[in-house]
């Protein structure tokens, strides 16, 4: 979806009077695009048993999980308490994928307990899973392909020293520790990260899991992970994905028959569903002319979007109060005391003292990664279906701060 078209869909939204009515800042999200994007992709893979396990860890909010859970998605866990909260949103246990990292083998347990399917990526804990459960309970095997998918260094999770999952060059451990403890696989994973934009670089490290499949007799799926890159930018290259649906499904569909009978295909997209369905909307609190720079400060910061400080990332910015102001060139910052700067040299129509900005594709990975840094509460959240808009995460005070804290 291009910027342009993301303003529109925007534009049919009363901004203002959610501002009034909540107060600023608060994240705002589409519902419609949320599900346009599920079909989107599902389409695109329409000739194999295609599965989307949606990525909660992008946005966890139980709206948006019930919202997805009825369009028949499953879920992708990192944490025992992201399988809860999936489990709460209405998803039946077999449904959610647990892929945790550098937990203790007491968390693979509970996943189990709660009838999760476990996904191991440490041949540590691999061990203790066959010595506990040999083939009475089923894994998944997250192997780590050695390739780089492309984009942002900062989210790649399949280079070699990387600390996600279990090397392909360990296959054959791998295999041993299966065969002597009896365990059944009846899953492989891979995810080389986001950003991926190649899709022969996808198809490369697909052949490796097809290759590394051919060495387990009892698997149900592969699954994929995700990546999927979506816009940023007017210009920005993004993942075809109805191509990579067309010479994925062709590939796959050659490999079951080569294996022997039909498997399903998983995805797990987080970003790829609800980036581009999100807004930061913020107040203009300030405006500090330097001798360089023009500032504008806003009500919010690193403590509510994490992404341009974290990762380097570009937010697009747009001025929804003064749209036919004369552009000019702004430096966006946020109100945190350390540096916490959302848009460097950004022109955006001229800003006043109490405009309402907008920040773009804030819908995965805000939220979930905010802070209470400097005592400042989070966010609402407002969810819009069907035109309609709702808080659906009422903003946190001060009590909700101190709840926690012993006073005595």
């Amino acid at each position: 979806m291009s910027i342009a078209q993301s303003l529109e869909r925007l534009s049919g939204i009363n901004v203002g009077q959610l501002a009034a009515s909540h107060g600023t800042p608060f994240y705002l999200y589409d519902g419609d695009r949320i599900l346009m994007q599920y079909r989107r992709l599902l389409q695109a893979f329409s000739g194999t048993d295609c599965r989307i396990k949606y990525a909660l860890k992008a946005n966890n909010n139980i709206s948006i999980l019930r919202l997805l859970h009825k369009a028949g998605s499953g879920l992708d866990a990192v944490s025992i308490d992201e399988v809860r909260l999936g489990l709460k949103a209405g998803f039946e246990p077999s449904a959610i994928l647990f892929t945790p990292n550098s937990v203790a083998f007491s968390e693979i347990q509970e996943a189990v307990e709660l009838g999760a399917q476990v996904n191991i990526d440490n041949i540590s804990l691999l061990g203790q899973f066959g010595h506990h459960y040999g083939g009475r309970v089923p894994c998944c095997i997250r192997i780590n392909p050695h390739i780089v998918a492309g984009g942002n260094t900062h989210i790649q999770t399949g280079h070699i020293d990387s600390k996600f999952g279990i090397s392909i060059h360990q296959l054959r451990h791998v295999v041993r520790i299966v065969e002597t403890e009896g365990i059944r696989v009846n899953g492989l994973h891979m995810h080389t990260g986001s950003d991926i934009l190649d899709s022969g670089v996808f198809v490369q490290a697909a052949e490796l899991l097809f290759d590394a499949a051919l060495q387990f007799p009892e698997l149900e799926y592969l699954d994929f992970g995700s990546g999927f890159k979506v816009a940023y930018k007017d210009d920005d290259i993004t993942t075809d994905v109805e191509e990579l649906g067309s010479v994925i499904t062709d590939r796959f569909r050659s490999f079951c028959s080569e294996y022997g009978r039909p498997l399903q295909l998983w995805f797990e997209p987080g970003k790829f569903l609800v980036s581009e369905a999100g807004f930061l909307i913020v107040r203009a609190n300030a405006l500090k002319q330097t001798t360089a720079t023009v500032f504008v400060g806003v009500d919010s910061g690193q403590n509510h979007l994490i992404r341009p400080m974290f990762y380097d990332a570009y937010h697009h910015i747009v001025n929804l109060s003064n749209p036919n102001g004369t552009p000019r060139i702004y430096s966006v910052v946020g109100n945190i005391c350390e540096t916490d700067t959302f848009a460097v040299d950004r022109k955006l129509n001229e800003v006043r003292e109490g405009d309402l900005l907008a920040i773009f594709n804030a819908g995965a990975y805000g939220y979930t990664m905010s802070n209470n840094y400097n005592a400042r509460p989070r966010p609402a959240e407002i969810l819009v279906e069907d035109g309609l808009p709702r808080l659906v995460r009422r903003r946190e005070n001060l009590d909700d701060l101190l709840r926690l804290m012993n006073e005595a």
